[in-house]
């Protein structure tokens, strides 16, 4: 484990070094000491942010230095410790580790909310990177309770994982591309359990995904609607996106970090298929920046003057890193290198100015309601911090 640590903060090093010395930023540091007070700098800043059971930190508005907070039922809630458990997986420093278990005692009740789709979210970004530090049986069985609670939302006849509850008057039954992130913690549960059903349950869901998800050049919807009664898609829609048929950046990324992690617990080679598919749409996009940080949705009539997705980045760059270990293709460990580069970079990563525990600058929430719009937001952050995690352990 200190081995896996040491490589890992001389990557974060190397890494910010080499932005440094690229046209995606404008900062000079002359050794890799400054570097380490840059990433110092704002791990203390999540250090110092105050414990606080329903104040999660979601995002920041840079404009009036105001912490949007939300307590756990929120689906970001779960990033905030995510974050500190990796930042003690790169660091060694126990405060980090301590720090996140308390903000996961927070989240435990979440296990029994029925009522969100987000369960994989909140405790797995939570209670599951903490696993990834220590063989913690409370966390095991808070897992496979919140399992029990997310399958209580699955419908046989339409084969998922109903996503909201909300608009029920236009959308019958709606899923969204975000809910395969949810589907870790089914495949998780089942390996701590022994119980085939969360895996049966997370493998329908993402059959059904693949089957009705995906336009003919891999791009993906945000929401498909189902009839309950014939269990067939009747609308495919957006909620966050540009218009229905446009290509929400945050939702190809979720896409392909969805199905390489379906690969990796079911080896179905339709679903490393799609995220390959869906990935080169992303990365070779027309409308893809120079930088390979996106603007929120690729058919933004605005662009080049569109906001950028540092999030629908950071995820990609994150979902890229394992995808390149089950095919080789360097162009996917090529394309997170630039990312990780160039969120390093003056343009993205926050200076020490900032107050916040945020790292990440210029993210998009939801642009449709004018939210979250060109801000750090936590998400942002927890997918970096993976990415750079997963880059020095391949």
């Amino acid at each position: 484990m200190k081995r896996v640590k040491y490589l890992v903060v001389i990557f974060v090093f190397a890494a910010l070094s080499t932005a440094c010395k690229t046209n995606v930023g404008t900062r000079n540091h002359s050794n890799k000491q400054d570097v380490n007070v840059l990433l110092q700098n704002r791990y203390q800043k999540l250090l110092e942010y105050p414990i606080d059971s329903i104040g999660f930190p979601r995002s920041m508005s840079l404009k009036t230095d105001v912490i949007k907070k939300v307590p756990s039922k929120d689906w970001t809630s779960g990033f905030f410790a995510g974050n500190l458990w990796q930042i003690y997986q790169l660091t060694g420093d126990a405060r980090f580790k301590e720090r996140a278990a308390a903000w996961n005692a927070f989240m435990e009740k979440e296990k029994f909310n029925g009522a969100t789709h987000d369960m994989g979210f909140k405790v797995f970004c939570s209670f599951g990177k903490g696993l990834e530090v220590e063989d913690n049986a409370k966390y095991k069985a808070i897992v496979v309770k919140s399992a029990e609670t997310l399958i209580t939302r699955f419908n046989k006849k339409v084969g998922s994982i109903r996503s909201w509850d909300f608009n029920k008057d236009i959308w019958e039954f709606p899923v969204i591309i975000d809910n395969m992130l949810n589907l870790e913690l089914l495949f998780e549960a089942s390996k701590i359990s022994g119980d085939a059903k969360f895996k049966n349950i997370a493998v329908q869901h993402a059959n059904t995904t693949l089957k009705n998800h995906f336009r003919k050049d891999a791009s993906c919807y945000h929401v498909v609607v189902y009839d309950t009664i014939s269990g067939t898609a009747k609308n495919k829609v957006t909620h966050q996106g540009f218009k229905d048929d446009s290509s929400w950046a945050r939702g190809q990324s979720w896409a392909v970090y969805g199905f390489t992690m379906c690969y990796r617990y079911t080896k179905d080679p339709a679903y490393l298929k799609q995220a390959e598919a869906t990935a080169n749409f992303f990365m070779h996009n027309k409308n893809m920046p120079e930088d390979g940080i996106p603007y929120w949705d690729f058919n933004d009539t605005s662009i080049p003057n569109a906001p950028r997705d540092a999030s629908a980045a950071a995820v990609m760059a994150s979902a890229l890193i394992e995808l390149y270990k089950y095919t080789n293709n360097e162009a996917y460990l090529n394309y997170s290198n630039k990312v990780i580069h160039a969120l390093s970079s003056d343009k993205y990563f926050l200076n020490e100015t900032v107050n916040g525990p945020f790292i990440l600058d210029h993210s998009t929430g939801n642009w449709p309601k004018k939210d979250e719009i060109d801000e750090p937001i936590i998400y942002a952050d927890y997918y970096f911090l993976e990415a750079i995690i997963r880059k020095n352990v391949l």
